[in-house]
C-alpha cells in the first residue's frame, strides 16, 4: 500500500471529523426561547407560569473626581492669590483679608505646605526692605492661621527688594512689588 495515500486519507477523515464537530457545536450554542416540560404535555396552546427572575443588583463604582495635583502645582495655579501692601506698611487692608480668606479655604483643602514670601519695592535700604518683607510675610501667616490654616502648613521668608514682580522705578511697578507671594517651599 502507498503510504502517501494513507496519510492523505487520514488527513481528509480528520478534517471531516473536525467539520462535523464544529457544525454540532454551532447548533448547540443557541437556546430556544420556548422551554417545554415533557410532563406538561406538548406545550402548544397551553399557558405557562413564569417564574420570578432573580436579579442581581448592579455594582456601581463611585466616580472619583480628581482635583488639582497640589503637590506639583504652584499655588497660583490652583487659585491662591498674592496680597499687596501700601508704601512702608505691613498691615492688612479689607481687600487683602478677603483674598486671604479665599486663600485659606484653598490651602486647607490642599493640605500642602506653602511658603509665604514678603517683598518690598526698591526704595529703602536692603536691610530695611528685608525686615519689612518679613513683617508682611508674618502678617499674612498670622491671619491665615486665625482663619484655621495650621501653622505647620505655612513657612515664611523675606526677599526684600531682591525679587521684583515688576521692573521699573515708578509707582505702578513699586505697588506691584510690595506684596506677599505664595509659592511651593
Amino acid at each position: 500500500m502507498n503510504r502517501g495515500w494513507i496519510t492523505r486519507n487520514a488527513m481528509l477523515i480528520a478534517g471531516l471529523v473536525l467539520l462535523v464537530a464544529l457544525i454540532s457545536l454551532a447548533g448547540c450554542g443557541s437556546k430556544s426561547d420556548v422551554e417545554t416540560d415533557p410532563a406538561a404535555g406538548t406545550g402548544v396552546g397551553e399557558e405557562t407560569e413564569e417564574l420570578p427572575v432573580e436579579t442581581v443588583p448592579e455594582v456601581v463604582e463611585p466616580v472619583v473626581e480628581e482635583g488639582p495635583d497640589y503637590l506639583n502645582l504652584n499655588p497660583s495655579d490652583y487659585g491662591v492669590e498674592d496680597v499687596f501692601f501700601a508704601f512702608d506698611q505691613y498691615d492688612l487692608d479689607d481687600e487683602s483679608m478677603g483674598i486671604l480668606s479665599h486663600n485659606a479655604r484653598i490651602i486647607k483643602e490642599a493640605g500642602v505646605t506653602i511658603l509665604v514670601s514678603g517683598h518690598g519695592d526698591e526704595r529703602g535700604t536692603v536691610e530695611y526692605n528685608l525686615a519689612l518683607g518679613e513683617k508682611r510675610a508674618r502678617a499674612v501667616r498670622d491671619y491665615l492661621v486665625s482663619l484655621g490654616v495650621t501653622v505647620g502648613q505655612l513657612k515664611i521668608t523675606s526677599y526684600g527688594e531682591s525679587k521684583p514682580f515688576a521692573m521699573g522705578s515708578n509707582e505702578d511697578a513699586w505697588a506691584k512689588n510690595r506684596r506677599a507671594h505664595f509659592e511651593r517651599p
